[in-house]
């Protein structure tokens, strides 16, 4: 069994959340992303990771409707990308410190708050996803020199990075880093020494895929033998002994799963309660890791 929560940013917080990244397929369906989202509260969840490109700004107009104080829910939410409606892709990049600043402040607006508890700036320095060209190439120790001044000025609560190397990290830590979230999954490991060093200086790691997949080319948990013969045998899903994988595998993983789907969300909430012997866990860490590294656009 797992611990149930975990220190964040100053809070303790469930180390099951959600992540709002799917609301944009409930666009159209807005009452049933208040649902849902109200049902994630209802099962525990006190962590929501957001962004003002998710859904072009509906997943923060769900959240502002659906939260309330009393709920007690930390938000983090992210900078480094914009909305792109109409583009090849949902998002453009936005790196600049310029375009960090106002993506804060287009997350305060959407959100209806003065203050942001968290907030990651996703970097492109690493995992799968685009990469930075022309003036988008931006010095980290620019970015962090806006992101400490926006927290000094009472707009942030606390830094996090997204998509970071070891080195990165390793300079960005004097900034004051609260968590991590890059692409990591039983299958894709290419950061393990980037995680031991969250585990040492207690930062949260927050894994985005972290069943993997997300796009072409990326390897997925799901289609691993040897997490269909475990889910078998414990009687739960390949996709719930990934995530439960995660959460033994070290202290300070938070899990943010998306989904526009109920049962789903309570499949994902459930994870907490899954046990792992030794030899199951054996059995898991022998699973190859294949890099994330995939580039797109």
């Amino acid at each position: 069994m797992t611990t149930a929560t975990a220190s964040f940013a100053g809070r303790t917080v469930s180390r099951v959340g959600y992540g709002a990244a799917q609301f944009g397929r409930l666009s159209d369906r807005r009452d049933e992303a208040v649902a849902l989202l109200r049902r994630a509260v209802e099962l525990g969840v006190n962590h929501v990771d957001t962004a003002e490109f998710y859904g072009f700004g509906f997943a923060n107009e769900v959240i502002r409707e659906t939260l309330r104080p009393e709920d007690d829910v930390l938000v983090v939410t992210k900078v480094g990308a914009d909305p792109n409606p109409g583009g090849r892709l949902p998002l453009r990049v936005a790196q600049r410190p310029e375009q960090l600043r106002a993506s804060v402040e287009a997350n305060l607006r959407s959100l209806g708050v003065d203050r942001l508890p968290v907030v990651n700036l996703r970097r492109l320095d690493s995992g799968p996803g685009l990469r930075p060209e022309g003036d988008q190439v931006v010095d980290l120790d620019d970015q962090l020199a806006v992101m400490t001044a926006l927290r000094d000025e009472g707009k942030i609560g606390a830094i996090g990075l997204s998509c970071v190397t070891l080195d990165g990290l390793r300079r960005a830590r004097p900034a004051g880093i609260a968590c991590v979230q890059n692409a990591y999954s039983i299958v894709s490991r290419d950061d393990e020494e980037l995680l031991r060093l969250c585990v040492a200086e207690e930062i949260a790691w927050v894994p985005f895929f972290p069943l993997g997949g997300g796009f072409p080319g990326v390897p997925k948990a799901t289609d691993e033998p040897a997490v269909h013969a475990v889910a078998g045998s414990l009687g739960v899903t390949p996709s719930q002994v990934g995530l439960a994988w995660l959460l033994h595998h070290a202290p300070n993983v938070l899990l943010i799963p998306g989904t526009a789907d109920a049962t789903h969300l309570e499949a994902n909430m459930a994870v907490g309660e899954i046990a792992f012997d030794d030899a199951v866990l054996a059995t898991l860490d022998a699973i190859e890791s294949r890099s994330s590294e995939v580039p797109l656009g």
